[in-house]
């Protein structure tokens, strides 16, 4: 796995082209849905990878969510590298 730190506060995170972020109604969960891959997501990652539209910057995206949720910055940043570091491995999102 990628060092979280690694990733810059001005990257703008975003799907590679095949990957989409999908609401299944029937089974009332989210999907992160890859050619040939299929990945069921909680909460957390589904309000992270909402935001990884490639506008907003990775620092942006982590005070977006700590207002969202009233919660401690730095906390929120620690989850936010460490889901990107891994997806990014995974290459299932861009920088």
């Amino acid at each position: 796995m990628s060092e979280p730190a690694a990733i810059s506060a001005e990257s703008k995170p975003h799907l590679p082209r095949g990957m989409h972020l999908k609401h299944d109604a029937t089974r009332g969960e989210w999907l992160l849905m890859a050619p040939e891959r299929v990945l069921k997501l909680n909460a957390v990652a589904v309000e992270i990878l909402k935001r990884c539209d490639g506008k907003a910057t990775l620092g942006e995206i982590i005070d977006q969510l700590a207002a969202a949720f009233a919660a401690d910055r730095e906390r929120i940043e620690t989850d936010v590298r460490a889901l990107l570091a891994e997806l990014t491995a995974k290459r299932m999102v861009d920088l």
